[in-house]
């Protein structure tokens, strides 16, 4: 804790971005055989703030591919963080959807191949389809940065599973991206189907905003016209 506090105090500089200046904060996540990371504090957080846990993706970030929605959900992310003065960015050094950089062009290329997707050319290559934990950024949340609520900004049940099992209630807010291109709306497909995730679109059963409570707040009779809870 100590060292945490340590890094607060001394990773704390002036960020601007968009024309617009906030306080940015810097902590370490060591790498526990999920990748480690960084934690990014915008601003003055308290609980209720918005979080983003974002697997790091070189290609859609820093290359600016348009295969794929991670570039546009950093962005959407951050701009959201801004507009709201204050919040979280987690990020994981997790390419590849944990198996690396050079699995992910493995995997690109066998699917240019197949025409598969890439989660069943992971298989076929002998990755996992999805090897990232999200365990180490959900009890940094809670135990470093001491939150015990926050928005989550996701359509990742993983990550919404990874948070209330740390303890923390969840409440989803969707990232809707407009897709770049054809292959960028095949694999939003492929999430649903493979993954399960609740990418926003008109088929979705998927609300504006969804609560998800603690398993220990899960069994409290629902609200009259509250927003429906996940268990």
């Amino acid at each position: 804790m100590t060292t945490v506090a340590s890094d607060l105090a001394e990773a704390g500089h002036r960020f601007t971005r968009k024309g617009r200046d906030t306080r940015v904060r810097v902590i370490e996540l060591p790498d526990l055989g999920d990748g480690g990371g960084h934690i990014l504090v915008f601003g003055d957080i308290t609980d209720g703030c918005l979080v983003r846990v974002h697997s790091r993706c070189l290609y859609g970030e820093a290359l600016r591919s348009d295969d794929c929605d991670c570039g546009p959900e950093l962005d959407k992310s951050l701009d959201m963080i801004q507009d709201a003065g204050s919040g979280v960015l987690v990020y994981l050094e997790q390419e590849g959807r944990g198996a690396g950089l050079l699995a992910k062009a493995r995997g690109y290329l066998e699917s240019e191949r197949s025409g598969e997707d890439t989660f069943t050319s992971y298989e076929k290559l002998g990755y996992p389809p999805d090897a990232r934990s999200y365990e180490q950024a959900a009890r940094a949340l809670f135990d470093v940065l001491n939150l015990r609520s926050v928005q989550l900004l996701t359509n990742n049940p993983a990550k919404m599973h990874a948070l209330r099992e740390a303890g923390l209630a969840v409440q989803v807010v969707p990232l809707v991206t407009e897709a770049l291109s054809q292959r960028a709306i095949d694999y939003l497909d492929a999430k649903r189907r493979r993954r399960r995730h609740w990418i926003p679109n008109g088929e979705s059963p998927w609300s504006a905003e969804q609560t998800i409570l603690p398993r220990s707040e899960a069994a409290e009779p629902p609200r009259e016209n509250a927003p429906p809870v996940l268990v």
